[in-house]
């Protein structure tokens, strides 16, 4: 199919937080602009993102995967369920092989080892990097396995077996694997290429962050015991994000193929991944520190672009700094967007071709009306994307 891109941009103010720390504790930044913005890195979001599919139902079980070392282990379990009769050692023996046949490494971790010298126990290998595997990918896996029981070394040594363990983890990928891909460095063939892109998001204007000192008090000290408990710091920040995300339909496609469910139309699982990723990037938060500061906040605006030439992201309306004149930083970083989009688009898109929609709240956000056709709440530009992904799929190459 043709190339087509889902841009994604948001613009989302969050109160005093540390949404996603450094190693000295401290919420992250960058220097853009020639100033230090405030700075939420890919990977929290994306993280956030694909854990709301599963936390808000956008998607069943069955269409998402799990990212672990523990795959041995999350195997034998599964093995055990085709298998009530195997034991516990025997179903991890079954896993442990099954698993090295597809091309992953695994090893007993040291510490696991050295525990059960004291206790006797078997340990579980673990994979030697974080594995992501779909339900339905370990469900073949064991049924793979549970079909070699009676020798799995010569089972699996076989070309046909071995080949097979190889196609099974290697198809039918669930959502989240087609979304962002899959990647071990010692087993290429393994690899899934991410359709989807997620920017930084960097605060529209300079931040410098603060420090704020506790105490914790001990409530059993007498009235003659004076003084915490407790005390620390913990840093953070506060700021008005830009955020963004590149999502190649004709990748996500690709990665699908046929999907999970066997009877639907061809771009039903393109379009249902579609709806769940827009959805999730733009409703999700990342939970850094959430229980000390409740940020709990959802984005001013979002402007959703369905194209056909390269992504393009708009952080450049904000490379000169927010300075937040108006009385804070979602009014004038609207106003920025809306005047700057139509010029990078007049420029460089191609707006015959280009799908736009617009989600905003108040009257801070109000020129973004011009920019693409208006939804009202996040469902109505959820299905209409959806659609409009449909009808694009539906169309010949």
């Amino acid at each position: 199919m043709n190339r087509i891109f889902l841009d994604v941009h948001a613009l989302q103010t969050v109160p005093p937080s540390n949404l996603n720390r450094d190693d000295t504790g401290a919420p992250k930044t960058a220097v853009y602009g020639g100033v230090p913005r405030a700075r939420v890195s890919s990977q929290a979001w994306k993280r956030a993102t694909r854990t709301y599919f599963d936390d808000e139902r956008l998607l069943d079980p069955s269409e998402l995967g799990v990212r672990t070392k523990k795959v041995v282990e999350l195997l034998a379990k599964r093995i055990t369920e085709l298998a009530p009769s195997f034991g516990t050692d025997t179903a991890l023996t079954l896993a442990d092989e099954t698993v090295k046949a597809t091309g992953l490494k695994t090893e007993v971790p040291k510490r696991k080892a050295d525990a059960a010298k004291e206790s006797g126990d078997t340990p579980a290998p673990e994979a030697k990097y974080l594995v992501f595997l779909s339900a339905r990918q370990l469900d073949g896996l064991a049924r793979l396995a549970v079909d070699g029981a009676a020798d799995i070394t010569a089972f699996l040594k076989e070309k046909a077996n071995k080949e097979k363990a190889k196609e099974i983890a290697d198809s039918r990928h669930s959502v989240d694997i087609a979304l962002f891909g899959r990647m071990v460095a010692d087993a290429a063939d393994f690899n899934v290429d991410a359709a989807v892109q997620v920017a930084h998001a960097i605060s529209v204007h300079r931040v410098e962050n603060e420090s704020d000192y506790y105490t914790a008090v001990d409530d059993e000290n007498t009235e003659e015991e004076t003084g915490a408990g407790m005390i620390g710091t913990v840093d953070f920040n506060s700021a008005t994000l830009y955020r963004y995300a590149a999502l190649g339909v004709h990748q996500l496609a690709a990665n699908l193929g046929q999907g999970l469910r066997e009877d639907e139309p061809r771009t039903e699982p393109v379009r249902r991944a579609v709806e769940a990723f827009v959805h999730s990037f733009v409703a999700s938060l990342p939970t850094g520190k959430i229980n000390t500061f409740g940020h709990h906040t959802l984005p001013d605006a979002v402007v959703v672009k369905l194209r056909t030439t390269r992504p393009i992201s708009f952080v450049a309306a904000f490379e000169e700094p927010v300075r937040g004149d108006q009385g804070g930083h979602v009014r004038e970083a609207s106003d920025r967007l809306a005047a700057y989009v139509p010029d990078i688009e007049r420029a460089y898109g191609d707006q015959g071709s280009t799908l736009s929609w617009v989600l905003r709240v108040g009257p801070n956000t109000l020129k973004l009306a011009d920019l693409g056709t208006e939804s009202d709440t996040l469902g109505d530009l959820v299905t209409a994307v959806g659609q409009a992904i449909a009808e694009h799929l539906g169309k010949p190459a």
